[in-house]
Order: C-alpha cells, then structure tokens, then sequence
C-alpha cells in the first residue's frame, strides 16, 4: 500500500514578517504565486524504516515525524522537483505533503487544515519560512491577508492563465534574513505599504510592479538578479519581473510561452501558474 501527495512550489513577490510567540500564530503577510512543479512525498508499506529524498537532506522530515509522534515502519519518497533555497518554498512543500501523505496512510484523519498546522509549525521550528505553507493550500496568484498557518491565517486565490519563466543563481539561507531585526524592519515597512496598496486592487499587474518595487526597495536583490529582472522588464511582450523571496532567483510572467523561447538566457525554465495546487494520487 502506498500514498502520495503533491504539493507546488510557491514564488513570493512580496511579504511581511509577523513574529508572534506561538508558532502557529507567526508568519507573513503578502502575495506569490503556484507553480506547475513541487514536491511529491509517497509513503510506502516496508519492513524496514527508509527516508530517499532526491536532494537536500531529511531535516524537514525528521521534524514532521517528531511532531506527529508516529511509530509504524514505512518508507518516505520524495521528489523534490525544484531547487531548495532559491525562494520556491521547498521546505514547506515537503512538509505539507509528507503531512498529507501521512495522514492518508496512517488513516489519522486529520483535516487539511490540521496537517497544514503541523506543517507550519516544522517550517517555523527549523527557521525554513513563515508563510508557504498555507499559500499552497491555495491555488494560483494567493494573496496571504493575515499570517500564521491555516485555519488560523487568512488566504485569497486568483486564478490567472499565464506563463512563468524563471532561472536561480543559487540560493539564500532564509532564517539569515527573517531573523535578521535589520532586514525584518526593512522588510515590513515595505512590504506592509505594498499589502495595503494590494488589498485595494489585487490585480496580477499590481502584483507583478508591487513585487519590483518590493525587491528594490528592501535591497534584497543581488546584481546578478536585478540585471536579469531589468532585461526581462525591457521586453514589451513579458508583463513583468522581480526576485523570489527569499531566493537567489529572478522570475517573469507573460501571457505565453512564445514571450521567453527566444530569449538568450542560459539555464531558463518556463513553467505554467498552477490554478491546481494539492493533488493526491
């Protein structure tokens, strides 16, 4: 007997952190979208305890089965299908769908929202992010209105036919900044006028130049991505570009496909905005 659950990676454009002492009641606030690709946990009958992950290590993991406190031999899969620190919310998505895969194979019958608290709170304990969790819960362009994780934060989904390319030049250890009080400032008075500019009109072109001005405004963007993000915000037919947060890593939406297959930039993956999300096998 086996289960799996698929969960997408999710790009933030921008946020704000909101620190609160109880796990479930800290996050972010702000907007990002789902992507076509994420992480699939499987979870397998075995007579022996196994773990493979296909990249990164078993930390996550480890701290998922330590909350839930399960004892049964089984083997965990996971297929992590985008990299891990370029701001494409890895770590949540394999919490959040080992979590899921869990709770089918064990028969807990937890709800969604319980699995995505339990999610969250190995997300936050291991300092990986503070609101991709309950974004994936969503589908499209989610706009994050009250922080912690679900059931107690407060989500919005668009859905928007549209093309993503991006291309990371590595990655960024998230708790350096989110535990940073500098950038932790920074980053919520920024981000906060950019939330309540959005609340008005959650539209994806406010998105997309919300999420630029975040970017340069913060100072988070490397030289690297900001030379990347201005080329594809030169090109008419691209509707706009910044950095993920928090990642090394530059995107760009366009109506279609057509807009990045002739573009000359070495290493750039062209995906679909994922009106989806969850989905069990």
């Amino acid at each position: 007997m086996s289960n799996s659950v698929f969960v997408p990676g999710h790009i933030t454009g921008f946020f704000t952190i909101e620190n609160h002492e109880v796990s479930l009641k800290k996050g972010s606030c702000g907007a990002g979208f789902l992507l076509s690709k994420g992480v699939k946990t499987t979870v397998s009958d075995s007579d022996d305890p196994a773990i493979d992950v296909n990249q990164g290590n078993s930390s996550v993991i480890d701290e998922v089965l330590r909350i839930l406190e399960v004892d049964r031999d089984f083997k965990i899969t996971q297929d992590i299908q985008l990299p891990i620190g370029a701001g494409f919310g890895m770590s949540a998505a394999s919490a959040l769908s080992l979590t899921l895969a869990l709770n089918e194979f064990l028969n807990l019958g937890y709800s969604l929202e319980l699995c995505g608290q339990i999610a969250h709170m190995a997300e936050v304990n291991l300092g990986a992010g503070l609101g991709d969790v309950i974004a994936q819960t969503g589908h499209g362009l989610v706009f994050r209105l009250a922080p912690g994780a679900p059931g107690i934060g407060e989500i919005k989904s668009f859905e928007h036919d549209v093309c993503v390319a991006w291309k990371t030049f590595g990655g960024i250890e998230t708790s350096s900044i989110i535990e940073n009080p500098a950038h932790e400032q920074v980053i919520y008075d920024v981000g906060l006028k950019y939330m309540e500019y959005f609340v008005e009109k959650p539209s994806l072109r406010n998105f997309l130049d919300f999420s630029y001005g975040f970017s340069r405004q913060t100072e988070l963007m490397s030289g690297e991505v900001k030379n990347l993000v201005d080329y594809f915000n030169s090109r008419s037919d691209i509707l706009g570009s910044s950095m993920a947060m928090l990642g090394n890593t530059a995107f760009a939406i366009a109506e279609n496909e057509d807009a990045f297959k002739n573009l000359e930039v070495e290493g750039l993956h062209i995906d679909k905005l994922n009106n989806t999300g969850i989905v069990y096998d």
